[in-house]
């Protein structure tokens, strides 16, 4: 799915939120709230999404913005993924975010919504005239940042219109209902990385995860939210690459790159 006004249809009798200040992505405590408790309004849907996805207004207080609400009602059943889970692996995502420090998935919650519970994200728009294709295959920090975090999160399906990049530098990224397998599916189209040097600032966002799983409030919010296999594993790829100071390979009995990339 790619976060794009062209690939919305809008829900009949939509409306759009009253005025008020619009909440950014980078204020974390203010999206948050308003995504946990805000007033959610379907105005259309994401054509192109393989699951149900909703894009709602969202409105608290003064505060206002626009979300992606993928109820636990609308997925597929997958045959590598319990049933139900994808919602909640959402939220583990940016939790592992929130923790590296990198701001590398928009705010996201889990709560209820008009179609029943489900995980709901700050909807981020990207800047148009930025070539996505170019920009994955670059070497841009934000770019390899993100890869470090798919490494961690062991994202199955990073495909090129997964990269949000709002044009001030920062990428963000979506979709991320297909991570954290017990079993290693790194599926991506940044291995421009493999094999290399890790940089000191992915190290030190390593550390962090490692310490918050371990001993911190991380490892207790992933409980909620994976399985105690799945919680070991993510445990277990952060020690790897710690030791190691590389990015990783891909697997050699999964397929390296999701079908389509794009």
């Amino acid at each position: 799915m790619t976060q794009s006004s062209r690939d919305r249809v809008p829900a009949d009798g939509a409306g759009r939120g009253g005025p008020g200040r619009r909440v950014s992505p980078r204020d974390v405590d203010a999206a948050e709230g308003l995504l946990a408790a805000g007033r959610l309004a379907v105005e259309g849907r994401l054509v192109q999404a393989s699951n149900a996805t909703l894009y709602c207004s969202v409105d608290l207080d003064g505060l206002t913005g626009a979300c992606v609400y993928k109820p636990v009602a609308g997925e597929r059943p997958l045959w590598d993924f319990p049933d139900g889970t994808l919602a909640e692996r959402e939220v583990a995502a940016y939790e592992v975010s929130k923790a590296m420090g990198w701001g590398t998935v928009p705010p996201t919650v889990h709560r209820d919504g008009p179609y029943g519970p489900g995980m709901v994200q700050l909807w981020v728009e990207p800047d148009p005239d930025i070539d996505l294709v170019a920009l994955s295959r670059s070497d841009d920090e934000a770019i390899r940042r993100m890869a470090v975090f798919d490494a961690v999160v062991n994202n199955a399906d990073r495909k090129i219109g997964h990269l949000l990049p709002p044009g001030d530098g920062h990428v963000y990224g979506c979709d991320h209902g297909v991570c954290f397998s017990a079993d290693y599916k790194l599926r991506t189209v940044l291995w421009q990385w493999r094999g290399k040097p890790l940089t000191s600032e992915a190290l030190e966002a390593l550390a962090r995860v490692d310490e918050g799983i371990r001993d911190g409030a991380l490892g207790a919010r992933l409980a909620e939210l994976l399985t105690a296999d799945e919680v070991d594993a993510t445990r277990r790829r952060v020690e790897l690459m710690l030791k190691h100071r590389i990015h990783p390979y891909p697997p050699e009995d999964w397929p390296a790159i999701p079908w389509p990339p794009l």
